[in-house]
């Protein structure tokens, strides 16, 4: 377990899975990251894949290859590059069990730095074959709701900004397990930028959402002073759930850049879709911030 601390928070960052388990508000004592045996993850980071493959597959070059639900990165221990104090860089490269799944040569670098304000994260992918390739990148992060015990899960609400988006959102079908159908609606529930939150909203599961414009999620409550903000500018999608049927305590707001596959379509990895493709050599990072009262 590696551990990064400024004057103002305290992160926890498990090497197996790259995933952070605690994040601590020092001057407030409480923690805005879930830790239950309800659900017994904490921020997971989902790659290379995104949700459900059909038939946990996908074809590459004609070839069908096996891809467990979120990808395989929760099951892989990273390697520590560097940790300065307030910052930690952690590493996973290419090995003969991820070219089991995923028959290419990378090296994917995760960063977390913490801020007077929060913390940042950055998802780096480098391609080090000599073919193009494709993968999805997620972060997964479960925030306790209420926030610090203040209030109850119904008190709290979502704000995109900009003001005035028309939010919309990927119909989920259950299969049992949440596949897309294809479709884009309008997003139910749903007050212009802002959602009011309830229990009820997730019973399909995931609900994922279009990024057309929004730039920044705010989750807020007039039953606290306490909030969580990400910036959302570089990823495609965010992706809002809890685990259905259990009236559960904590809210995941998840940058995604790609998709879970569509029910009854099992599809060539270079067109997946919201996947991001590197040819050989290529390079590519996203990331955001969470800013934290």
């Amino acid at each position: 377990m590696q551990t990064i601390e400024n004057e103002n928070f305290k992160a926890e960052i498990n090497e197996h899975g790259a995933e952070l388990t605690h994040l601590i508000n020092k001057k407030g004592n409480f923690d805005y990251i879930w830790n239950n045996d309800l659900w017994p993850k904490h921020a997971p980071v989902l790659f290379p894949a995104i949700g459900r493959s059909e038939k946990d597959s996908y074809f590459y070059q004609g070839k069908e290859y096996p891809m467990p639900q979120h990808g395989f990165a929760g099951d892989q221990t990273f390697d520590v590059k560097q940790n300065t104090g307030d910052q930690l860089s952690l590493e996973l490269t290419d090995n003969a069990q991820t070219m089991t799944d995923y028959p290419f040569k990378f090296q994917f670098t995760i960063r977390f730095t913490l801020t007077t304000t929060g913390i940042k994260l950055s998802f780096e992918m480098n391609n080090k074959d000599d073919k193009t390739l494709s993968y999805s990148i997620g972060s997964h992060p479960a925030f306790n709701l209420p926030i610090n015990g203040e209030g109850s899960f119904d008190d709290y609400q979502l704000t995109f900004e900009p003001a005035g988006l028309e939010l919309k959102q990927f119909e989920i079908v259950k299969t049992p397990n949440p596949y897309r159908n294809g479709n884009v609606v309008k997003l139910a529930n749903s007050n212009g930028s802002l959602i009011p939150l309830n229990h009820e909203m997730f019973e399909k599961g995931l609900v994922i959402i279009e990024n057309d414009g929004i730039k920044r999620v705010t989750l807020s409550s007039p039953s606290t002073k306490h909030s969580v903000s990400l910036t959302l500018d570089q990823f495609r999608y965010v992706c809002l759930w809890t685990k259905e049927g259990a009236n559960a305590p904590f809210l995941c707001i998840e940058p995604f850049q790609g998709l879970p596959d569509v029910s009854g379509h099992e599809v060539e990895l270079l067109d997946k879709e919201g996947n991001v493709k590197l040819s050989a050599g290529e390079s590519h990072e996203v990331g955001y911030e969470m800013t934290l009262y």
